[in-house]
């Protein structure tokens, strides 16, 4: 039996110093392709939600609502007849503020369905962390610096709430020259 032998050429100086150079150019090139490809995921609304929902403390409604309690409150709900009086920060998910105010008061039912929501799973002196998915906010609408498709984050705290019954009557006796009970100085 004969052998042939086949002449290797020897490994000139630096080859084995690019190829690990090469291997580790490639290495990283995958891991940036992974993180951007992650990165992709979480830009997305429902690539955010999908994620957020899984994180501790934070509950889907049936609607797409996502919510964390910050500080439970205490007593009843507001329902969509009550005006509520809160304090809250609205921003994007980059952390963009677009609305900010620490006590103002609003219909339940005359804010975008997400935030209605929201309202009325909180109690008194609650505070919590809204997450509006785009079909619960402003949608396909771009509002204001508010662009179109953008899942909404809210920081609230519900002050208090009265129905729209107590606040007509407490207008009208307002009107009439005589003060409501329960108003201070008086």
């Amino acid at each position: 039996m004969s052998t042939t032998a086949v002449p290797l050429r020897p490994i000139t100086k630096g080859s084995l110093t690019r190829l690990w150079v090469g291997i580790a150019a490639v290495a990283l090139a995958a891991g940036g392709l992974a993180w951007a490809g992650q990165q992709g995921v979480k830009s997305s609304p429902a690539g955010f939600l999908a994620q957020n929902g899984g994180e501790d403390g934070v509950v889907t409604t049936e609607s797409g609502l996502q919510y964390k309690v910050l500080e439970e409150g205490a007593g009843p709900s507001p329902t969509p007849t009550d005006v509520a009086l809160v304090g809250y920060k609205g921003a994007l998910l980059d952390g963009t503020v677009f609305d900010e105010n620490p006590q103002t008061a609003m219909p339940v039912d005359g804010v975008v369905p997400g935030f209605s929501e929201g309202l009325q799973k909180m109690k008194k002196g609650g505070k919590y962390r809204l997450w509006i998915p785009p079909q619960l906010g402003y949608g396909e609408q771009a509002a204001g610096p508010i662009p179109a498709n953008s899942v909404l984050v809210f920081d609230v705290q519900l002050h208090d709430f009265k129905s729209k019954a107590d606040i007509m009557r407490m207008q009208q006796m307002m009107q009439q020259g005589g003060m409501p009970q329960g108003v201070p100085g008086h």
